[in-house]
């Protein structure tokens, strides 16, 4: 009987957790639904900003902006974006894993690495690593805001314009829908024309646009902006994310915990019916023993 009061606990136990991975489920569920709207939203801006952005520098001197300065790379400084929470299966984990690798690159090749860290995930694992960590802004990524960007983002610049760093590189995780986010990795700083054309979705030859004022003035008022556009997106886009694979994780636990049930379920009652057999026998054992 011992055993079976084990296992009825158990039972008891999974069950009780199965209410709250389906209520955090549900949870996710509700959050991802903003959190998307607000990633859909941003995410045409962030493209067509990306587009013009390029248009612009294509036309422009590097040497006169110091936001678009190509100095030979001897440090490389990684933003990297990650969620506050866990529970979210390999979600930061799959982060980190491309942060290391993209360290462990850049270091091959002879350069001094740093990380500027937004979300406690990676702010706690990359602390007690052998990369420097510069910067860290966590508690931020459950209810993203611009003014939260624009404070990375001048850590960022100040970095870059004072040397700390010759190249910045972002990494964030791409939603693409509540079962798949992809860590991606692009280059933020210097502003260059080259690749800052991709993302606008538009097929066809470039429009002409004729800038008023000149671009080399439109450009000192852009450049920070761009920058505080890029973060803005890349955290509004992990923010998703970790919505989608919350909810996923969630429902992967949810159905864990019911076959879980299912299975001690069964063996609780083959122990229940060996007992019941067991007293059966004892009982006839004993009334054979009578009649003799």
């Amino acid at each position: 009987m011992a055993a079976l009061k084990d296992i009825k606990i158990k039972i008891t136990g999974v069950k009780k957790t199965q209410q709250i991975t389906k209520a955090m489920n549900m949870v996710a569920a509700a959050k991802l639904r903003g959190a998307q709207a607000r990633m859909e939203d941003f995410r045409p801006y962030a493209d067509k900003f990306r587009a013009v952005m390029g248009d612009l520098a294509g036309g422009a001197s590097s040497n006169a902006f110091p936001l678009m300065a190509v100095r030979e790379v001897r440090k490389v400084l990684l933003v990297l974006i990650s969620s506050d929470r866990g529970l979210c299966g390999a979600f930061n984990t799959n982060l980190i894993h491309t942060a290391e690798k993209f360290l462990a690159a850049q270091e091959e090749q002879g350069r001094e690495v740093a990380l500027v860290c937004v979300g406690r995930k990676g702010a706690a694992y990359f602390g007690k690593s052998r990369f420097p960590v510069v910067s860290k802004t966590i508690d931020v990524m459950g209810n993203v805001q611009m003014f939260n960007a624009r404070q990375v983002a001048q850590e960022v610049i100040r970095l870059f314009l004072e040397e700390a760093a010759d190249e910045v590189h972002l990494l964030f995780s791409r939603f693409v829908n509540p079962a798949v986010q992809r860590p991606t990795v692009q280059r933020l700083l210097p502003i260059t024309s080259e690749g800052l054309g991709e993302g606008g979705g538009e097929e066809g030859p470039a429009a002409a646009y004729t800038y008023e004022p000149e671009p080399e003035r439109i450009l000192n008022q852009l450049m920070p902006m761009y920058v505080n556009v890029q973060l803005m997106h890349a955290m509004l886009e992990t923010a998703a994310s970790e919505q989608g694979a919350r909810m996923t994780a969630m429902d992967n636990a949810t159905r864990a915990c019911k076959d879980m049930i299912d299975s001690l379920s069964l063996v609780y009652n083959k122990a229940r019916q060996a007992a019941i057999t067991t007293e059966l026998m004892d009982i006839v054992g004993g009334a054979e023993a009578l009649k003799g």
